[in-house]
């Protein structure tokens, strides 16, 4: 080792920003001593939150009991249901849901460089939420959901990118863009509603609101496998996102494919979004707070940050399932709360961004 790299190696040290490779082969990515921490942090709050709702509801249980259920040991009669078949799938698809929110609204904010750009606000969890009202309201068969939220989240992630695209992407017209895809995709949502039987619709009703209720392994299975493939996707393609914002030309020099990059981002981020919607409903502001959160904690946009984003997102939303369920005299939507909680923090950013 040369002593310039010993240098650099000891002023990363002093500086407390020793890099930290996550993966070799194919994928990685650095983080820093700090952001490693915070994720680490992040992670644990969500699991001690996630063991303290497996403890709650109308049969209290101990940890201790808990555990013991959930390892497939002999326990009293009925904990095993409670825990492995009613608690355990909730509390999980709580957590994998904000975690892939955390994650989208990270690549979406990052992609255009705005703080207000995330799949809640520009109008990508209503177009798949749209397609997931017809499939109900149709009696589709519901192993086509997940497919058809991606598909609706990804029309509507690059109509909003085309509609908005001249000579760039300005982060502001991309929000006033999206704001009205929203508008239009919940009006024909509406619309559905209002058409169909009422037999059919009272379940299109109660998804809407953004609910966990009735989540089953199989939402656990789907989210963790979708997960898993596009997390990946999106450390590798975040790389990228710093680059873009200097332009195409800039990014050609340094041998980016600008719009290739862009439309990777975009299906990435548009799937993350469609996997929360098919499991919950469209869920609002998780994926608009979480990266901002990640940001203030550790800095601009980088794997890093898109990591801890996820973990903030799944903390954040297994607590609001928690208060929703057990702080009322009768259970909540989540989706309810987190509107209620994120909107005036949504209108802060707003006011923020126009003093800016």
């Amino acid at each position: 080792m040369t002593s310039g790299a010993v240098d650099r190696k000891s002023a990363r040290r002093r500086a407390g920003r020793i890099p930290v490779r996550l993966v070799r082969v194919p994928i990685s990515t650095r983080i820093s001593v700090r952001t490693l921490i915070l994720v680490i942090a992040a992670v644990s709050a969500a699991l001690a939150t996630t063991m303290w709702a497996l403890t709650l509801g109308s049969t209290e249980l101990a940890l201790s009991e808990v555990l013991r259920a959930a390892a497939g040991a002999p326990a009293e009669s009925g904990h095993d249901f409670i825990v492995n078949s009613v608690r355990l799938p909730r509390a999980m698809t709580a957590a994998l849901v904000g975690g892939v929110l955390g994650v989208s609204g990270a690549i979406f904010q990052a992609l255009v460089r705005n703080p207000l750009a995330s799949p809640d606000v520009i109008g990508v969890n209503n177009g798949a939420g749209l397609v997931v009202v017809f499939a109900i309201v149709t009696a589709l068969p519901t192993a086509v959901i997940p497919l058809g939220a991606f598909i609706g989240a990804t029309v509507t992630a690059f109509v909003v990118y085309a509609l908005t695209w001249r000579s760039g992407v300005s982060g502001t017209r991309l929000v006033l863009v999206g704001i009205g895809i929203n508008a239009i995709a919940g009006a024909l949502t509406t619309l559905l509603i209002v058409r169909y039987p009422v037999d059919r619709v009272s379940l299109a009703v109660w998804w809407q609101a953004g609910t966990l209720h009735g989540s089953e392994w199989g939402d656990v299975i789907v989210l963790a496998l979708g997960l898993a493939v596009l997390l990946p996707a999106g450390l590798w393609f975040i790389r990228h996102a710093g680059i873009l914002q200097f332009g195409d030309d800039a990014a050609r020099a340094l041998g980016v494919r600008a719009e290739y990059a862009r439309a990777a981002l975009l299906v990435v981020g548009a799937g993350l979004a469609a996997l929360a919607v098919a499991a919950a409903g469209p869920i609002g502001f998780i994926a608009l707070i979480s990266p901002h959160i990640a940001r203030m904690l550790a800095g601009p946009a980088t794997g890093g940050v898109l990591l801890l984003a996820g973990a903030i997102g799944a903390c954040m939303l297994s607590a609001a399932d928690l208060v929703a369920q057990h702080a009322f005299p009768v259970a909540l939507p989540v989706g309810v709360l987190t509107a209620a909680v994120g909107a005036p923090y949504f209108l802060f950013l707003l006011a923020r961004t126009n003093r800016s």
